[in-house]
């Protein structure tokens, strides 16, 4: 199989870099100073599993996805809306694209069924954007659990977790989600086939929705937020409120908030991909973590006070990054 990982930074680089180890033909598609870095000197992954070194293709061009017989996408949810079009258009007749983005992804809705059946939410998929560029019918879900950071152009660190579950989205059994599970399988991971993709993203959203934000706004690891009394009681009141909407759309989660809230604690020091994102001055996560659950709430009238608390003030230190971001590039200009 010919795999591309779109959006090849941490996470998208760890699982470039696993599946290069193992053989398979690989392109990562990166930009910046982290693809000049992988260009000149390999993909490098330290940490959990050890350290090595892989020299896949690296590129910015996106001529690759023609031929791809599977795409990863793990660009930030809030990137796919301004590479839709380009992606579409580029995808070949077969590709398969693996979603890994957090949050409620763009697709959600499609084959859900019901009175929700084929909702979009506008904070995911601004003016149905994606939607009308990609085809649901290419897309298998696809929710990457380990915790990984770009330590430096070309490095990335692997800190915990060897999780990837799959699913189609309409939970049927598929020689294309098989066949891909086998090789993650093969590279390192674990990979189970799941029939019921969404209970398990819900689940991954307790997390999104309480401990990226939180982190955000006060600059405390897992650890230190599971430590704090008051902060796990926001933390249960948030993922309370998320398991509600979940309920309410016929989705109950596998795990109850109680190992939920201890799995975080074992991860121990870790910095949130949130967090990091902060400490970077890039945009957050937001939308698709937590604004689409305020505005999943509205449609269902239902009350959720520590989700728009949160989301309200989250959204304010995002708008603060990207103003002062925005100055430091200007004055750096100036400079030059």
């Amino acid at each position: 199989m010919k795999f591309v990982v779109l959006g090849a930074g941490a996470t998208g680089g760890l699982l470039g870099a696993h599946l290069a180890r193992v053989g398979e033909e690989v392109t990562l598609i990166a930009r910046g100073p982290h693809l000049a870095a992988m260009r000149a000197n390999g993909l490098r992954v330290t940490g959990l599993n050890g350290d090595f070194t892989v020299h896949p293709e690296c590129t910015d061009e996106f001529s690759p996805l023609s031929s791809a017989d599977v795409v990863f996408v793990t660009v930030k949810a809030h990137g796919l809306s301004p590479l839709a079009a380009r992606l579409g258009a580029a995808l070949g007749p077969q590709t398969s694209l693996f979603s890994a983005q957090n949050g409620i992804p763009w697709w959600f809705f499609d084959g859900f069924g019901g009175p929700l059946e084929g909702t979009r939410l506008e904070s995911v998929d601004p003016g149905g954007v994606i939607s009308q560029n990609i085809e649901a019918s290419r897309v298998v879900g696809c929710i990457v659990y380990p915790a990984a950071r770009l330590r430096e152009g070309g490095v990335v660190e692997h800190l915990e977790g060897n999780r990837i579950s799959l699913g189609e989205l309409d939970g049927l059994p598929s020689a294309r989600t098989e066949e891909v599970s086998a090789v993650l399988t093969r590279a390192g991971f674990k990979a189970p086939v799941q029939p019921r993709i969404r209970p398990e993203l819900w689940l991954k959203l307790l997390g999104n929705a309480s401990f990226n934000p939180i982190s955000a706004l006060t600059g405390a690891t897992l650890e230190e937020i599971t430590s704090d009394g008051a902060a796990v009681a926001l933390v249960r009141a948030v993922m309370e409120e998320v398991e509600l909407i979940g309920r309410r759309i016929g989705i109950e989660t596998p795990i109850g908030i109680d190992r939920r809230i201890q799995g975080a604690a074992r991860v121990g020091g870790h910095k949130t991909s949130m967090l990091q994102d902060v400490e970077a001055g890039r945009p957050l996560e937001l939308g698709a973590t937590v604004g689409a659950l305020v505005e999943l709430a509205g449609l269902l009238e239902l009350a959720v006070p520590h989700l728009e608390a949160l989301f309200a003030c989250a959204n304010l230190l995002d708008q603060h990054l990207q103003r002062t971001g925005a100055s430091s590039q200007r004055g750096t200009a100036q400079r030059e």
